[in-house]
């Protein structure tokens, strides 16, 4: 070693980390470089590289690489393509796709905009963490709201008398931060004759391990005991003792006695020999307890050494195990919480939060209660403070089932599913409709209505309060009790979203939260929706992508929900709301009238709620079949899981209120069916849902059981053609394409009625807001459920959902026949209103024999029973038909389908 780079090497050693030379820690690839491939770490470090690259180009490139992403937990990511799916897809517009270049520009700057804030996707989702109210550990209660336009924020309500001054958010950066949030804290009250806790940092365990604690051990002996049985004797230095050594130094060289010349100072000794004197006068030292280090010169050039830890101290630092236990048993117990104190709010307590703004004094339901009493009865709406006792809290006894390959989804409103006129409850709906949905043979209930909104007549969908469950249906422990229920019973629950728009309802909602116009929601017309009166969201803002992210992780972590159908998204989408006419130009998917904000929070939506929770469903409900809806967010897709196809179940309305029977299109049908074949395993179909016999429409039961329509041919029974239609419609839907399926409460056996919520225009009448369970005791509703029924156990056995596209071969208008394979399965349809076919040729592909495994005409499914037992079997003959080598002879009675699995390869 030199004498100079010992020099350094010796101070560096003994002076504390935060003051050594910087240069000797500059790793080599941030260290400049001269131009001749020697990097320079300053003018006094003689450093060199220890892995520079031979090849030049070679390291060039490696540098000019770019990062994988990575994902929030850390995976890299496949390489992003903002316009991957267009070609899958064959589409060639440049607008758009330049649009799609344009919108990820904007998702990264987004994405920035979230980070810098909230430092990833995960923590921008959890917001619920930290703001509305949350019980500390140190006996209080906190709270926090987003108000960026108020003056002054307070909170109000049973627990201070409705005070607006007691519990006030401190002035300065502890009570109101710049982005606008307000923050409180509640201090529990002392119980009289109860002395303060003497150490700031004592907490209480009343929320989990309640019983934990409470070992009337003082702290002072817990700390006795911490330092008697963790440290060892030396090891727990005073902070003035660790800077002695560097005092001593610094006295001998800088201090009144130390060396004034050259001649005093002496010769200075090389690095190892001053560094073993020093080791030598040190051994007898009490720092010879602290973990040992040694400085090896390896003997490269350039004084390149390593700082050794001394294997003996470092198997004894890893050996302790840090005195946990004890800080547990600092946390004191529940009990002794309640023996000194009493809580600041109670649990069950009203209460709302106050502000102060430049239009005067508002009074407001905090926008992240998790428990809200609408407004009823002329009373104002409150929030309720909701913390149970630990022993009350619900406990969830199940795991989330795993997700099925295919969806059948029962989609409820829980406030109609009683048989009687009123509001039914959680309770209810857990005892009474979950056994009856998992008899019918569904795997996933849908849900629609259950966040508080403005009024029951609004069906669910003016969302006040997007964090609570409605008040009307029962409590939060209520809710979690369906939800665990229903995955005790492997059925997954979806909720229905409505993050597309808001209620208009200021008392409740977060409409003028803070009393300006443009806290949550855009101003002027683009704030409110063009035709239902309700707010649009501002997705463009980082705090309204913070509470809407927010929500959705909310629901998925408290209450276990298992996916979302995000509702209207044309509503979001568009600044027309979705109001215009759709020609399928794609032009009108990138113009002017696009929201790309709505876009971009629909992307971080799939991305965080995928990242998080894989096993999460995401479905669409677009009727403007936008393009890429399912498609991956690194291949420029939303990422959905599912989209609906509106156009089925518009077509089967449409056919049956304006079309004869006999002059129905099988070609028209089956295009239908068959639109969007590339997206087809995400695509959800269903021949109709609550849209249809809601809001003044009629169910399809009731258009076909309805005996004055002028559509019914003079010979056909009322009965038999509405149970028969409702069957073939009902299948067709079911079996011939996409890989997910949903039926409304109800509708699987054929409820007549419509849906008509409590409104002035009837009187405010229960009668219709509700569901007529009876009915399954009668002949040809009973018959019709054992039929949907068993067409769910066909999935559940077959697995039809799940396989590929159909194949159809055999489409005739005349005839009014269809035919077509999926999976292993044959179906046949024949939807003449008159004629019967005894023996009609339908080509298929493999020889054998088939084996009839469902038919609508089955006298148990309400049908007249023309099939014959010994017709059930039927084999193939060689006669070609259809494009295929083999053919079948089958008797297809009028308005039937039939189903055959084959059960036997005959070979030539």
């Amino acid at each position: 070693m030199t004498s100079s780079s010992a020099l350094v090497l010796t101070t560096t050693f003994l002076l504390p980390l935060n003051h050594r030379p910087t240069f000797l820690a500059i790793p080599s690839h941030l260290s400049s470089s001269d131009g001749h491939g020697r990097s320079r770490a300053g003018p006094q470090g003689k450093w060199k590289c220890c892995s520079t690259p031979k090849d030049k180009s070679a390291s060039t490139q490696q540098r000019q690489r770019k990062p994988p992403r990575r994902s929030l937990s850390g995976k890299s990511e496949p390489d992003v393509d903002p316009i991957g799916f267009l070609s899958k897809f064959a589409i060639s517009h440049r607008g758009f796709a330049q649009f799609l270049r344009e919108r990820y520009k904007a998702l990264k700057d987004r994405r920035f905009e979230l980070y810098s804030r909230f430092i990833d996707l995960k923590e921008s989702a959890s917001g619920y963490e930290i703001l509305g109210m949350h019980r500390h550990r140190q006996h209080r209660v906190d709270y926090m709201e987003w108000a960026p336009g108020a003056r002054y924020c307070s909170l109000v309500g049973d627990f201070n008398g409705w005070s607006a001054t007691e519990n006030s958010a401190r002035d300065g950066h502890l009570g109101h931060d710049d982005f606008g949030y307000w923050f409180i804290i509640l201090e529990d009250k002392l119980r009289d004759g109860e002395e303060p806790d003497e150490y700031f940092f004592q907490e209480y365990n009343y929320m989990d391990d309640y019983d934990k604690g409470d070992s009337n051990i003082n702290v002072e002996e817990l700390l006795r005991r911490i330092n008697d049985e963790y440290w060892e004797p030396g090891e727990v230095w005073p902070r003035k003792s660790r800077m002695e050594m560097v005092s001593k130094l610094y006295e001998q060289m800088f201090g009144p006695n130390s060396p004034q010349t050259d001649e005093e100072l002496g010769e200075i000794l090389d690095a190892e020999t001053r560094y073993k004197q020093w080791k030598e006068v040190s051994k007898f030292d009490h720092v010879n307890d602290r973990p040992r280090f040694d400085v090896i010169d390896d003997g490269k050039e350039f004084d390149i050494f390593s700082v050794k830890g001394d294997p003996v101290s470092a198997e004894k630092f890893k050996s302790k195990k840090p005195p946990l236990a004890y800080w547990i048993e600092m946390r004191k117990g529940r009990k002794a919480w309640l023996k000194k104190y009493m809580p600041a709010i109670s649990h069950g307590s009203r209460y709302k939060v106050y502000f102060n703004t430049p239009d005067g004094a508002l009074e407001r339901v905090p926008a992240w209660a998790t428990y809200v009493l609408p407004e009823a009865d002329g009373k104002e709406a409150y929030a309720v403070y909701w913390e149970p006792p630990p022993e009350d809290m619900y406990k969830w006894k199940y795991k989330r089932p795993k997700t099925p390959k295919s969806l059948r989804i029962y989609e409820c409103h829980v406030g109609i599913s009683g048989s009687e006129p009123k509001i039914s409850s959680f309770n209810e709906f857990t005892s009474k409709v979950l056994p009856h949905v998992k008899n019918a043979g569904y795997n996933a209930i849908q849900l629609f209505g259950v966040v508080e909104h403005w009024d029951y007549s609004s069906v669910g969908y003016k969302v006040t309060n997007f964090f609570a469950v409605s008040s009307r249906f029962g409590t939060p422990d209520d809710f979690k009790q369906l939800v665990d229920e229903a995955h005790g019973l492997g059925i997954l629950v979806f909720l229905d979203v409505v993050h597309s728009y808001a209620s208009a309802d200021e008392s409740a909602g977060l409409s003028l939260f803070d009393g300006s116009n443009d806290c949550y929601f855009h101003t002027g017309k683009r704030g409110h929706h063009k035709y239902w009166g309700t707010r649009m969201f501002k997705y463009g803002d980082v705090d309204v992508l913070h509470f809407l992210l927010s929500n959705l992780k909310w629901w998925v972590a408290e209450y276990q929900v298992d996916g979302f159908q995000f509702h209207s998204l044309p509503s979001m989408m568009y600044t027309h709301n979705g109001f215009a006419t759709f020609t399928g130009d794609i032009e009108e998917y990138c113009n002017q009238y696009v929201d790309k904000d709505a876009l971009l929070y629909l992307i971080l939506a799939n991305e965080m709620l995928h990242e998080l929770y894989p096993d999460i469903i995401t479905i669409a409900e677009d009727a403007t079949f936008y393009p890429g809806l399912c498609e991956p967010t690194t291949q420029g897709g939303l990422g959905f899981d599912y989209w609906i196809n509106f156009s089925v179940s518009e077509l089967w309305l449409w056919l049956l209120e304006n079309v004869p029977d006999q002059d129905w299109s099988m070609n028209k049908i089956v295009s239908v069916l068959l639109t969007n074949q590339q997206s087809h395993h995400k695509m959800l179909l269903y021949a109709e849902n609550h849209n249809q016999s809601i809001s003044g429409g009629r169910s399809f039961a009731e258009i076909l059981f309805s005996k004055a329509d002028e559509q019914i041919i003079e010979s056909d029974n009322v009965l038999f053609r509405g149970a028969s239609l409702h069957k073939m419609i009902k299948l067709l839907t079911f079996t011939m394409s996409g890989s997910a399926y949903l039926n409304f409460m109800g509708n699987e056996f054929a409820h007549p009625n419509r849906v008509e919520f409590p409104v002035p225009s009837n009187k405010f009448s229960f009668a219709l807001a509700n569901r007529q369970w009876d009915l399954l005791m009668d002949e040809v509703h009973r018959q019709l459920f054992n039929f949907d029924k068993d067409m769910m156990r066909i999935d559940e056995d077959e697995n039809i959902l799940s396989s590929g596209p159909p194949k159809v071969h055999h489409i005739n208008d005349s005839n009014m026949v269809i035919s077509y394979n999926r999976g292993p399965l044959l179906f046949l349809f024949n939807f003449h209103p008159t004629i019967c076919y005894e023996a009609y040729c339908v080509g298929v592909e493999e020889a054998g024999e088939y084996q009839l495994i469902l038919n609508t005409d089955e006298v148990s499914y309400g049908g007249l029973g023309m099939l014959k037992r010994n017709l059930y079997l039927q084999r193939t003959s060689t006669k070609r038909t259809d494009g295929h080598r083999n053919s079948l002879e089958v008797s297809l009675p009028r308005r039937s389908a039939q189903v055959y699995k084959l059960t036997r390869i005959l070979t030539t």
